[in-house]
């Protein structure tokens, strides 16, 4: 069992909807502020942060490597330490992020991405910790988290079964088993069709432990594909508006999406139910409208049954059409107005 705050997550419960705000912010508390009610608005049960500032993240210089050369990127030509710094969240603007997310009813956690940020986090009193895609190789970092003994969510993106496993172990290892595993394509947007979240079941198998979806995809299509699978948290960007720009804006959902996502996740969760054959109790009313038997047309005492005079119609208060074929040839022990459902007490 995994709790997060006073909220458990699981196969039990409607997935966990996690508004990751990262850089949409754009540097404007009043904006985090803004988002964080948009995101309780919206029905999410978390607001996520990032926790670094760019001398945590990478090194002030313009080497092979530091500058984003991939033309294809969102940030081509960015300098890591120059795109950091434009993203990062404020230290001191974590706590009232955090306490005005408390008020709205919101749990607000974030991911560390070096030891400072674990301690700074944990002098707040977040209820939880993720780790990046990137960071999950990192076992350095794994481990510390682990040992404040939160639930840790862990992105797999790019990661293999073996990187998984060592950064499961190493959590283990350090006392925590209060892993959720996301599922995650480390593309900025992803396309669903590089998310292949016939992974999720796998994961679940491979790791005993619960599984969900860090999604970059757009729209919620994945989101609820992925509960269908058995996710039981989805994560996504989250921004006011994609056209008031920021480093994260183009692969964000906006506050009616977001709404969406938390109706269908719950939906597709609510539809899962359990492996059922026969009909549901809420399908009774509709045996009625099956086909039965009915005599067609007025039987005198004695009279055979034909084609002509027996039908296979609807209701279904009659004998089962398989009965059929038995029935024609047979002779009725009484008179039967046309409209009466056929009964084997009816046969002579």
């Amino acid at each position: 069992m995994i709790t997060i705050g006073n909220r458990e997550v699981g196969a039990h419960t409607r997935p966990y909807l996690i508004a990751e705000m990262s850089g949409n912010h754009n540097q404007s508390l009043a904006r985090a502020l803004d988002i964080v009610s948009a995101a309780a608005r919206a029905g999410a049960d978390a607001v996520k942060l990032q926790t670094y500032t760019a001398d945590t993240m990478t090194l002030n210089v313009r080497s092979a490597g530091f500058v984003i050369d991939d033309p294809k990127s969102l940030w081509a030509g960015r300098q890591l330490y120059e795109l950091y710094q434009e993203a990062h969240t404020p230290w001191e603007w974590h706590r009232p992020i955090i306490e005005h997310a408390a008020s709205l009813g919101l749990h607000c956690f974030s991911t560390p991405f070096d030891d400072t940020a674990v301690d700074f986090l944990e002098s707040l009193g977040v209820p939880a910790y993720k780790v990046a895609s990137f960071e999950a190789t990192d076992l350095p970092l794994i481990r510390k988290i682990a040992r404040t003994g939160k639930p840790m969510v862990i992105s797999t993106g790019m990661a293999s079964l073996g990187e998984i496993d060592e950064a499961v172990r190493t959590a283990h290892e350090a006392g925590n088993s209060q892993i959720v595993l996301l599922k995650c394509t480390s593309t900025y947007p992803a396309t669903p069709e590089n998310t292949n979240i016939l992974t999720i079941p796998h994961l679940r198998e491979a790791f005993g432990c619960e599984v969900g979806l860090s999604d970059h995809t757009m729209g919620c299509g994945v989101a609820v594909g992925a509960v269908a699978l058995g996710a039981v948290l989805v994560e996504k960007h989250f921004t006011l508006r994609r056209a008031d720009g920021g480093v994260d804006s183009s692969f964000s959902l906006e506050p009616e999406e977001l709404a969406t996502l938390r109706t269908e996740t719950e939906r597709a969760w609510q539809a899962l139910g359990k492996v059922t054959y026969g009909g549901t109790k809420a399908e009774d009313q509709s045996r009625a409208f099956r086909r039965s038997l009915y005599v067609a047309r007025d039987v005198a005492a004695g009279e055979t049954l034909t084609p002509e005079n027996l039908r296979i119609v609807r209701p279904g208060f009659g004998l089962p059409p398989k009965f059929y074929d038995v029935m024609l040839g047979k002779r009725v022990n009484r008179a039967l107005p046309a409209g009466t459902p056929l009964g084997w007490d009816h046969l002579a």
